[in-house]
């Protein structure tokens, strides 16, 4: 605790003065443009990871960042989606999976969790990555783990998907979704291509190389 009080003092003293005018503004609205869907690990700061400031990411952290299907008791996560779709109106909304995920480790290793039965319980909202990734062959354990975590992210767009508020969103064509995994070590970002369904460097988009050729040639 000390550490956190500590860091709350210097964001008082040093990043909340620097923001001052943001945060008068924020307290009387807020007006997102993406919602953030990640994994509730440490090691992932989604807003570290974009470098947005406050009032730009309105966020869903959880185990093994998922999205049940709607269903008829939605629960917390039914209810963030609904609210920053149909409230907030977000232009985007990314799932967002990362590397050396514990509860992808769990299914990917058949990890017996009969002592965490809520967990158990939750991650079964990733059956159809695991069926997925159960059926074809890997050439090691970490191999079928990191598979299994794109199976993991493609599987929650589709959950996504069954969510009234996002279904009339892509109808109208209000929303896009983007599904990424977040490399720890090297702090690479993987992105799904719509056409390929692959996942590939999420620098190597052509819209992404146009903005970095623009904010390069905007170094001193």
């Amino acid at each position: 605790m000390q550490q956190l009080i500590e860091g709350f003092l210097k964001f008082q003293r040093e990043a909340f003065p620097q923001r001052l005018a943001l945060f008068q503004r924020l307290a009387k609205a807020q007006n997102p443009a993406t919602l953030f869907i990640a994994c509730s690990d440490s090691r992932v700061v989604p807003e570290l990871v974009t470098q947005t400031e406050p009032g730009q990411l309105f966020v869903i952290r959880n185990a093994g960042n998922i999205v049940p299907s709607y269903g008829l008791e939605p629960g917390g996560v039914s209810a963030t989606v609904e609210y920053a779709v149909a409230v907030l109106g977000v232009s985007d909304i990314v799932i967002c999976g990362h590397s050396d995920c514990g509860a992808m480790t769990a299914i990917s290793t058949c990890k017996c969790l009969d002592h965490l039965p809520a967990v158990e319980g939750w991650l079964r909202h990733a059956d159809s990555a695991k069926v997925v990734n159960a059926a074809r062959e890997y050439p090691s354990d970490q191999a079928r783990l990191e598979a299994l975590v794109r199976e993991n992210v493609i599987a929650q767009l589709t959950n996504l998907r069954t969510h009234p508020s996002v279904r009339l969103a892509l109808q109208m064509g209000c929303v896009d979704l983007h599904g990424w995994v977040f490399d720890i070590e090297s702090g690479v970002i993987e992105a799904l291509d719509g056409e390929t369904q692959r996942f590939v460097p999420l620098a190597s988009f052509p819209h992404v190389r146009a903005i970095r050729s623009k904010v390069d040639a905007a170094l001193p």
